[in-house]
């Protein structure tokens, strides 16, 4: 059993020295495309949050009780998709019935999280770390915190920048890209933590 001092270098590694987004860039799709307003970014956060954390503790134990006792290690990447495809189907169909103003405002980008790489690169990264189903749990949590923190603190300034008076070759996603640039430089800082 991972001891607490490993888990917390895990949650904190995960989520801001190595942030998915900034430092892996995966997952750009939806950090781009869903981070104009804070509140659907915080919306696509939890979604996020959601998927990872359980994708990542029900791929950690199809790997360890199902896959690596058949030696069948090898239907690994095929068996993680069909997890996370069944996860992202029940988030869509909870928030379409229950909170249908998030629903419409993710819009394609919430299906996309099937593909997001990000979800994927978790599952897998765990495996390639050797965690166990608790330290790869944690670790999509700390992931997906990650992105969440990623997407709202570029929303927020999305949602500042569009009262600037900024060039016209600079309008739109070059500013966006550019914004994203400096978050990324910015999260090197926190390198240094471990």
């Amino acid at each position: 059993m991972e001891n607490v001092r490993e888990l917390l270098i895990i949650l904190i590694s995960s989520s801001l020295v190595s942030n998915v987004v900034l430092s892996q860039f995966l997952g750009l799709c939806p950090f781009l495309g869903v981070s104009k307003k804070i509140n659907t970014a915080a919306g696509m956060g939890s979604a996020i949050i959601f998927v990872i954390t359980l994708s990542s503790a029900i791929a950690g134990v199809i790997y360890q009780f199902v896959l690596t006792p058949f030696h069948m290690e090898y239907l690994q990447t095929i068996v993680f998709i069909l997890v996370i495809a069944a996860l992202v189907q029940f988030v869509e169909m909870f928030l379409k019935k229950f909170i249908k103003p998030l629903y419409q405002a993710l819009g394609v980008y919430l299906p996309l999280i099937t593909t997001n790489c990000a979800v994927l690169g978790v599952a897998l990264t765990n495996v390639q770390k050797e965690y166990g189903i608790l330290a790869g749990t944690v670790n999509g949590f700390a992931t997906a915190l990650g992105f969440m923190i990623a997407i709202v603190i570029l929303a927020g300034l999305r949602e500042k920048m569009a009262y600037n008076d900024i060039p016209e070759s600079f309008k739109g996603m070059p500013s966006v890209l550019l914004t994203a640039g400096l978050m990324a430089i910015a999260f090197c800082g926190f390198s240094g933590l471990l």
